[in-house]
């Protein structure tokens, strides 16, 4: 009688243990599809309609081969990444010694094939070579009589010149002297960083994807878009060529920041990276403020639409007022960086927000009347905090590059000398047609075109969507 009560108890056991099994199973097959929304409805609705979110869950008695596959897919898509950056650096250093002979030239010669203002980048970088010291140099640097006639200027304030003396640096203490030319390690710098543009581009694609397959097609089709992507070969100096790399990092930074998986220690660091890569970026050109500008539009219009989180929101403006006044510290306080629109707008976006808390509140329509009065406001308060600091800031100094843009598109005519002299650039001028013909013929337009109209006709059913949840939750 025990033994069949034992006998009994096993089997009850067995069946039980069998089906604990299979509710893990389930358990751990219902993360894989469902992680992506019950981790979007932490962090906000519209967030989780858009960003499908793959789970993983601990089961290697299931797929033990799983693991190795997925290393082994990863270490591929990271050497592919590598082998497409030093085919870029690669390239435009051929380019640009097909064009100049530069390896024959002499170093007078090689000076003088910096043209127009890269040579002016230039001998600020020899200038710090030269100098006794690098506190004199710096000194020297400060204190600046030979730039402007009869005017002694602090060159670090007006210009951004921190790479030329980060590098000029860095030469003089790494032991590379003997055998590496001064003008050598500043162009191999730069096409440096094309390499590492590269792979901020490719590790963009992948994220977005989820393949690096996609990261591949976009490192591939970068470099045979050369003439359109980058004229670093015969203008190496220009400040673009060193601030659009840190620019591809930090969007790198914020697509890995609004993941929907990522870990409070994992949202630290990518906060950091944004911020380290934005103030790189605004240090390193004089025109960031504009790129910023339109990054905070960005952020503000996905804000409006529910896109993003109250915090994530928050996160990314201080991301970018912190690098701006970062930069304001290492220029010398300057001016420009405080009169600037996106920081304007960032101060009015905030402060709008915080007075109008019932903004995502009511049935589609009259939140859509909420939110068209609350741009409004928004734009209204920006042009006012943006007159009164150049006001008490007596600040004049960008008033030219308002009027190459007014001028550009055909707002007004202008006979100031910087607008005009602007507008005498092949850069600047409007995009010549047989631009379409050659990204055609690379086989990118098509796909671009398709991808953009499937992935702005998601974008507006989702922000629909987000409209009609929110009425329907009141």
């Amino acid at each position: 009688m025990e033994l069949r009560k034992r006998v009994k108890l096993r089997k009850l056991q067995h069946t039980l243990g069998r089906s604990q099994d299979a509710a893990a199973a389930g358990r751990c097959s219902s993360n894989i599809w469902g992680a992506g929304r019950s981790n979007a409805s932490q962090r906000g609705t519209g967030e989780g309609y858009l960003l499908g979110g793959s789970g993983a869950c601990s089961g290697l008695e299931i797929l033990p081969w799983w693991p190795w596959r997925q290393c082994v897919s990863m270490a591929a898509g990271l050497l592919l990444a590598g082998l497409l950056a030093l085919a870029q650096a690669w390239c435009v250093n051929a380019i640009h010694e097909n064009l100049l002979w530069f390896s024959q030239l002499t170093e007078v010669e090689r000076e003088i094939s910096f043209r127009t203002e890269c040579g002016l980048y230039y001998s600020y970088y020899k200038q710090m070579l030269q100098a006794p010291s690098i506190q004199e140099g710096l000194s020297d640097l400060i204190h600046d009589n030979l730039t402007e006639s009869k005017r002694t200027i602090n060159l670090l304030q007006r210009m951004n010149i921190y790479q030329e003396v980060f590098l000029s640096v860095l030469y003089r203490l790494l032991p590379i002297q003997s055998y590496l030319e001064p003008v050598y390690f500043y162009i191999y710098t730069v096409f440096s960083l094309q390499a590492v543009y590269v792979i901020a581009l490719y590790l963009t694609a992948w994220l977005l994807s989820g393949s690096w397959l996609a990261g591949t097609l976009t490192g591939v089709w970068y470099i045979l878009n050369r003439v359109d992507t980058t004229r670093v070969e015969f203008t190496i100096s220009l400040r673009e060529n060193w601030s659009m790399p840190f620019l591809a990092l930090q969007v790198t930074a914020i697509t890995c920041y609004l993941r929907p998986q990522l870990t409070d220690l994992q949202q630290k660091v990518m906060v950091w990276l944004m911020y380290v890569t934005t103030f790189c970026f605004c240090l390193t050109w004089q025109f960031n403020q504009f790129i910023l500008l339109v990054q905070a539009l960005i952020i503000y219009s996905l804000d409006c639409l529910d896109f993003l989180t109250t915090t994530q929101v928050t996160t990314l403006y201080l991301v970018q007022v912190s690098s701006l006044l970062s930069v304001w510290l290492l220029q010398f306080c300057n001016s420009m960086i405080l009169g600037s629109l996106v920081l304007s707008f960032i101060v009015a976006a905030l402060f709008i927000r915080h007075c109008q808390s019932g903004l995502k509140t009511g049935s589609p329509l009259v939140r859509l009347g909420r939110l068209l009065l609350h741009s409004a406001m928004v734009l209204l308060l920006t042009v006012t905090i943006n007159y009164l600091a150049k006001k008490a800031l007596h600040l004049r100094s960008d008033e030219h590059i308002f009027k190459f843009i007014k001028s550009k598109f055909a707002l007004g005519p202008t006979r100031d000398f910087d607008a005009s002299l602007y507008l005498c650039e092949e850069a600047f001028g409007l995009l010549p047609f047989d631009t379409l013909e050659r990204l055609a013929g690379t086989l990118l337009l098509y796909p671009y075109i398709l991808t953009l109209l499937v992935l702005s006709g998601t974008l507006a059913v989702a922000a629909l969507h987000n409209l009609r949840l929110k009425a329907n939750e009141l």
